[in-house]
């Protein structure tokens, strides 16, 4: 049977892959040759929205698109040489650490005198800015936890049990109210943001559409598996004190108490998964195939490196009075580009 999808609407393209590939879903035109993803910047608007359509049909679709396209043979050899070009990126510029021990024991270090973007929204951060920080990140925190429930199916023993844990916490423990998208969903209400999903896709930068892209990247291919381990450590030692901060920013806002809740509860649960995840998922992993450690490192650093970028990309729009988004949220006071 074909049914349309009620998801929501294929974004606006951004260059001739993602209009391509948009068009085809359509059924307006012909996918963009394998071969064109080569000429493409890897971490540019074009190649990663193209790249971010291609990994939503595995989640929730578009509205408009048929099922089906999801297995879609063609569009498959344009995702992989979309991801290729991504990848081979990815490998040539990410920092790496020389072990797993020392990527894990960097993400541990908190810097005395921090300058990120959660310690920039703590101290001087006004509520237009953790408009757009939390519109920018509903692409992936309406559909939190979902990119590594992939890796599931590719565990086993004490690896598995110990991420299936985590995961039910993040989906809520069996309580609807308490799953981590529909958190996020009520914070971005008391911010008075659009809580539809997707909804702002196509205002996100290029630099968090590979933030989210990498999630799938590393998902959807079990020979990265220690990879998406090594990304999904990364995220868990670092919520803590990073939500702490970014609840501390709702606070002294006035952001309201969904918004301080969100990251409440993440300072809360996530100081737990943190030590479930460096014991027992990764210690999990390796107690089985040991030969990963390099993979769960590189996912650990590429992770970061990515984050970086997106931070330096916020901070600066930021300082400089700017919106961060493509297109600037309603009533917000930031100038104009």
């Amino acid at each position: 049977m074909n049914h349309e999808c009620p998801g929501p609407a294929l974004p606006r393209a951004r260059g001739p892959l993602s209009a391509a590939v948009t068009a085809y879903l359509r059924g307006a035109g012909p996918l963009p040759r394998a071969g064109d993803a080569e000429a493409a910047h890897p971490y540019g608007d074009d190649l990663q929205l193209a790249l971010y359509v291609c990994y939503e049909l595995h989640y929730r679709g578009f509205a408009g698109v048929r099922p089906e396209h999801e297995w879609d043979p063609g569009l498959l050899r344009v995702r992989a040489a979309l991801e290729h070009r991504f990848l081979s990126a990815l490998r040539a510029d990410t920092p790496g650490h020389d072990s797993l021990d020392d990527a894990l024991a960097g993400l541990l270090v908190e810097p005395v005198h921090g300058t990120g973007v959660s310690h920039y929204l703590r101290d001087e951060g006004e509520l237009w800015q953790l408009r757009e920080y939390a519109a920018q990140r509903s692409l992936y925190h309406l559909k939190e936890a979902d990119p590594h429930a992939w890796v599931l199916p590719r565990l086993w023993g004490r690896a598995k049990a110990a991420m299936a844990a985590v995961e039910f916490d993040e989906w809520g423990a069996g309580r609807t109210e308490r799953v981590h998208a529909r958190l996020f969903a009520d914070l971005m209400r008391d911010l008075g943001l659009d809580t539809a999903y997707g909804r702002y896709l196509d205002a996100a930068s290029a630099e968090l559409l590979a933030v989210v892209n990498l999630m799938s990247l590393f998902g959807l291919h079990r020979e990265l598996r220690g990879a998406l381990v090594g990304h999904f450590a990364a995220v868990e030692i670092t919520s803590s004190p990073g939500s702490r901060r970014l609840a501390e920013a709702m606070r002294r806002t006035g952001a309201g108490p969904a918004a301080e809740f969100f990251y409440d509860e993440h300072v809360e649960a996530d100081a737990v998964h943190e030590q479930v995840v460096r014991h027992d998922v990764i210690g999990g992993l390796l107690a089985e195939e040991p030969h990963l450690a390099p993979d769960v490192t590189f996912g650990i650093d590429a992770t970061g490196f990515l984050e970086d970028r997106l931070g330096e990309k916020l901070l600066a729009d930021w300082r400089a009075g700017r919106s961060s988004l493509r297109a600037p949220l309603a009533g917000t006071t930031a100038l104009s580009r």
